[in-house]
């Protein structure tokens, strides 16, 4: 496959999001920070005053009832890359980026499901003494992608 960054997207979400105020500071940091598509599991989002340039109507927002709907609808080439504190998540801060992927996170209060643990194909951290809130956490995620880091192709994509 040739290597070619124009082929370069990513999405982020939320499973099961607990509040709305949440949505709308991720949607807004994630139009900020060149996020492809954004999408629900579970609760639906609804328009807040957080999400103060409408990201939700300025890009691609899609809406899943279930985990195995969402999983069913990834992008053809895409990485399920888990956001998650547990001890077999890999360090942020060496993780690489694929070139293609779509960023789960989970509300703060149960994080992702078992089902969406296993079938990421990586699960990330990031140093926190504690958890953070989600839209943080997702800014965290979208900020480190954006730095000069190396991407990588797998040989499945």
């Amino acid at each position: 496959m040739i290597d070619n960054l124009d082929n370069e997207f990513f999405g982020i979400g939320i499973q099961n999001g607990k509040t709305p105020e949440n949505l709308g500071v991720l949607w807004r940091s994630a139009q900020n920070m060149g996020a492809s598509f954004i999408f629900t599991i579970g609760n639906r989002y609804a328009k807040q005053a957080s999400d103060t340039h409408n990201a939700v109507k300025s890009m691609p927002y899609f809406h899943y009832n279930t985990f195995d709907d969402f999983y069913h609808h990834l992008p053809k080439g895409a990485m399920l890359i888990g956001v998650e504190l547990t001890d077999k998540a890999e360090p942020l801060e060496t993780f690489k980026h694929p070139k293609r992927c779509v960023y789960l996170l989970g509300a703060e209060d149960h994080g992702l499901s078992k089902k969406a643990i296993e079938k990421s194909r990586f699960i990330v951290k990031f140093r926190s003494e504690l958890s953070l809130n989600v839209a943080v956490a997702g800014s965290i995620v979208m900020y480190d992608r954006g730095i000069n880091k190396p991407r990588f192709i797998r040989a499945s994509e």
